[in-house]
């Protein structure tokens, strides 16, 4: 009777065990690499027999385009049409999609292929291009908050997955050498497009390192901000009030050089009667000069004419005064 016991329960545990001892292998395979319209897609592979498997199919920016859940063939076999590809359209672009089998037990396994215009195989590549960028203000002042954007596409679309999965790496190196992790500071705008608002407390340049993963590819992408002591916008309001102070000087300096320029016109004109005064003065003073030139000489003139006169006159009286003497 016990051999009979021990033999059932190590019949037991033969049964139970054998699933897994002879458990089919998990492989997940596709009928091509790169597909076009209109081309089906038809998933195969094997795993645990008689156990549900979950099929996805994402597009390049990250979300499900489709779904379907089978049940693993008894032999351990599955194999399903997925779908008849599509043209190309916003939901069906172009690029790298990624096929992703979850079964019932174990870690999921996933496969790459490429929707494009062409399925020939000679210059398309497989592989996704992850494409990251950073936006961060060059100047930034202390203590003050400002934020940093990041954008993060997949064969040109946005990616479609929350900021901590998708940058949960991204970290700030500060002027002192610091790394501060930014992967629960980052938040979501819209589809593939980040942010994360920053108040500096220190002087000096601050490294913002993004670095994005999506779908088993990663991508790098940084920006520098210089934080300065004193807020740009302040010292930008200063310059404004300056140079409102030097346009009001420029013109009030205008005004004063056409106050210049009118006093310098109206010396001119006073110059130029002065010198037409003081050469009718020289007119007069020369006609006066010949005036008087003209009198000497006509005085001489008459000079001339009457010494004779008075010479006889004085000689006809003397001869008078003796004969009047003579005769008494």
């Amino acid at each position: 009777m016990l051999k009979l016991v021990i033999f059932l329960v190590v019949a037991a545990l033969i049964t139970v065990t054998l699933p897994q001892v002879f458990a089919a292998e998990f492989e997940v395979y596709t009928n091509q690499q790169i597909y076009s319209t209109p081309h089906p897609l038809y998933i195969y592979g094997t795993g645990d027999p008689n156990t549900p498997l979950v099929l996805r199919l994402y597009t390049p920016d990250g979300s499900t385009a489709e779904f379907k859940q089978i049940i693993v063939n008894s032999d351990g076999t599955f194999n399903l049409k997925l779908l008849d590809w599509p043209e190309s359209s916003t939901e069906f672009p172009y690029g790298t999609y990624t096929i992703e089998a979850t079964p019932q037990l174990g870690p999921p396994k996933t496969v790459d292929i490429k929707f494009a215009a062409s399925s020939e195989l000679q210059q398309i590549p497989i592989e996704r291009d992850l494409n990251t960028q950073v936006f961060a203000p060059e100047i930034a002042a202390i203590n003050k908050p400002f934020r940093v954007f990041v954008q993060v596409t997949s064969d040109g679309l946005m990616v479609s997955a929350e900021s901590v999965k998708v940058l949960s790496s991204s970290h700030i190196h500060s002027p002192s050498g610091k790394v501060q992790s930014l992967a629960t500071s980052l938040d979501m705008l819209h589809e593939g497009l980040y942010f994360v608002e920053y108040t500096p407390r220190i002087e000096g340049t601050y490294i913002f390192h993004m670095v994005a993963f999506s779908q088993g590819t990663q991508s790098h992408a940084s920006a520098a901000t210089l934080v300065l002591g004193q807020d740009i916008a302040g010292l930008a309001r200063q310059v404004v009030t300056l140079n409102e102070i030097l346009n009001t000087a420029s013109d009030e300096l205008g005004t004063l050089q056409t106050d210049i320029h009118g006093f310098g016109s109206t010396l001119d004109d006073a110059s130029e009667t002065i010198r037409t005064s003081v050469t009718k003065i020289d007119t007069s003073v020369t006609s006066m000069s010949s005036a008087v030139t003209n009198i000497e000489e006509a005085s001489l003139q008459v000079n001339s004419l009457l010494f004779p006169i008075v010479g006889s006159i004085a000689i006809i009286l003397a001869l008078q005064i003796t004969i009047l003497a003579r005769r008494r």
